[in-house]
């Protein structure tokens, strides 16, 4: 079992160190928030005071951290955490963080040149996978750092997927939010679109889940309430993967796009879609909660 420094123990970063401890891992960990870090004490790990001192003595450090920039500052800037790391040792460096590419390349870049192995290792899952352990990690780095993360990744995760070299995990993460956010759309359309013809919302989810409109978003998290009972969409909208993250996540795809010259149309639509939703204040609502969105501005037209 590693001795591994978390930072970052936020909605994400919470459960998924609970989980290492689960998995017999030790685990110290930090955060701005003091509610964090009592949770992490209430599930058996140790807190610190700084980024800095969660690290002391790992084996493994990871961060969960907002954006790029909180990345780059706790790696390379405030935090320091590479040059921390150094005077430890050789820890295994595993940020799993959802931040643009060249963000992830640069610290990686700059793990390297301290001697350091790392990994850019953003999750899918949501909150849900999260606190049950099923996460889906995207990991970009070398074969020899990817093989020393399996024991911790895997108390975490169900699939553990190498997408590439370093920012290879990212470029994953971003590409896979975009067909996401898209298909969500899509299936709030046609089921708004099948309620206005007068089919049963039952039936028509019965049917395209078995047809060739099936898709995660449809199958497992159908974003019109009732045919999924474990779905958002029945709790309220309640998260699971907050709208205001999964336009963050569009933004990263399409700044990507704009860079490398890529069409995507439907990329930048969603992103137009998700930012009008996130300024409606629904921002803390699960992205699922498009499909409201769009039935509003139907009852907005027709009043």
């Amino acid at each position: 079992m590693a001795t591994i420094g978390f930072i970052g123990l936020g909605n994400m970063g919470g459960p998924m160190a609970a989980n290492l401890l689960k998995a017999g891992h030790r685990v110290t960990g930090y955060d701005l928030n003091y509610a964090a870090l009592a949770a992490l004490a209430a599930a058996g790990g140790r807190t610190a005071a700084s980024a800095a001192e969660a690290v002391r003595g790992a084996e493994v450090i990871i961060t969960m951290l907002p954006a790029g920039q909180q990345v780059r500052d706790v790696w390379l800037h405030q935090g320091g955490l590479i040059a921390a790391a150094v005077a430890e040792g050789k820890p295994l460096l595993i940020d799993c963080s959802t931040i643009d590419v060249a963000s992830a390349r640069e610290v990686a870049q700059a793990a390297e040149a301290a001697g350091l192995e790392m990994l850019d290792a953003p999750v899918s899952g949501g909150t849900v996978g999260a606190a049950a352990g099923t996460l889906t990690f995207m990991v970009g780095g070398s074969d020899a750092a990817f093989a020393r993360a399996q024991a911790v990744l895997r108390g975490m995760g169900k699939t553990i997927v190498q997408a590439g070299g370093p920012g290879a995990g990212q470029a994953a993460k971003i590409c896979n939010n975009m067909m996401l956010a898209i298909t969500m759309i899509g299936v709030s359309e046609g089921f708004l679109l099948g309620e206005k013809l007068g089919l049963d919302r039952d039936k028509l989810w019965a049917i395209t889940s078995a047809a060739t409109a099936q898709s995660w978003a449809l199958s497992n998290y159908c974003p019109a309430p009732g045919p999924v009972p474990g779905a958002p969409s029945n709790r309220d909208y309640a998260p699971g993967f907050m709208a205001a993250l999964m336009l963050k996540d569009v933004k990263l795809s399409q700044a990507a796009a704009e860079a490398t010259g890529s069409p995507t149309p439907l990329g930048a639509q969603a992103a137009a879609l998700y930012q009008k939703l996130v300024d409606a204040g629904d921002g803390a609502r699960d992205f699922s909660a498009i499909y409201r969105w769009l039935a509003a501005q139907d009852r907005a037209t027709a009043g």
